[in-house]
């Protein structure tokens, strides 16, 4: 994802001054059905499991983050599989075939694109995020087209998707191919992190710590790190080290990762792992 995903592996930017014209297409704030604003309590107390979408619909275990790692994306019916259980049916002679929508496996990017689409068609949340991605980096054949990009994933975010949201926040803190909107970062991060998404956690935490609300940003990634998310823990540590965060909010943040962690594992996956040379 370039700049997004180094944002999101860094923390939100809240330095950025450039100023960029709106893309052709994308709606005001205020025409986001879904991107009002929450109270304090929503916000802190919703959110606290992954979403479905962070579970292999085949072993029914939740995966590991970063989802991409440890996952792979069926563009047929936008199914995310577990490693381990890929693992499985290569073992099975099954992976020619969709165990959801018998589909043969497409292993060309000009194959691919038309399932997507059939599916953003059919207003698939997923699909037209994933076709988000690919426009925005100029793949599966595709032209690079920044403004048609944030067009989907805003359709994306309409319809549900988490990621989108997450990836709206991002675009809207940068200015990048749109005017700089903050507030509505903060918005789109607010309504992915009380349905779970740990990325979006993420980001609420990295704002906070922006603007100088330490113990907010501790409570937002204390939150990401029970979920999983390894970067939210390290920042608790760091807040350990600087003073900002005490001794024994670092040591639950541990914890609670290293349950979420361990939650995630299975004999088969841990095959996978080698098979691939994966780490956590």
């Amino acid at each position: 994802m370039g700049n997004i995903a180094a944002t999101m592996s860094q923390g939100a930017n809240n330095g950025s001054s450039d100023v960029k014209p709106a893309a052709p297409g994308v709606p005001a704030a205020d025409q986001l059905p879904d991107a009002g604003a929450v109270t304090e309590e929503e916000l802190m107390g919703s959110g606290l499991e992954l979403p479905e979408g962070h579970t292999c619909p085949l072993c029914c275990l939740p995966i590991a983050l970063p989802l991409e790692n440890h996952s792979f994306l069926k563009t047929c019916c936008m199914k995310t599989v577990c490693n381990g259980c890929l693992l499985a049916l290569c073992q099975h002679g099954m992976w020619e075939t969709c165990p959801f929508c018998r589909t043969p496996t497409q292993f060309s990017d000009a194959a691919a694109l038309p399932l997507v689409q059939k599916r953003v068609d059919a207003r698939d949340p997923k699909a037209t995020e994933y076709l988000a991605q690919a426009y925005y980096n100029g793949s599966y054949g595709l032209e690079k087209d920044v403004p048609r990009a944030i067009e989907l994933w805003t359709e994306a975010a309409r319809l549900g998707d988490l990621d989108a949201h997450c990836i709206l926040g991002i675009i809207y803190c940068d200015g990048e191919a749109v005017e700089e909107d903050v507030a509505r970062s903060v918005r789109h991060w607010q309504q992915a992190a009380i349905q779970g998404h740990p990325e979006s956690r993420l980001m609420l935490g990295a704002h906070e710590y922006g603007n100088g609300n330490n113990e907010v940003a501790v409570q937002h990634w204390m939150i990401a790190a029970k979920l999983g998310c390894k970067i939210s823990l390290n920042r608790i540590k760091d807040m350990f080290v600087k003073g900002h965060a005490t001794k024994a909010q670092y040591a639950e943040a541990l914890r609670g990762y290293q349950t979420a962690l361990e939650e995630t594992k299975s004999t088969q996956r841990e095959e996978a792992k080698t098979i691939l040379n994966k780490s956590d």
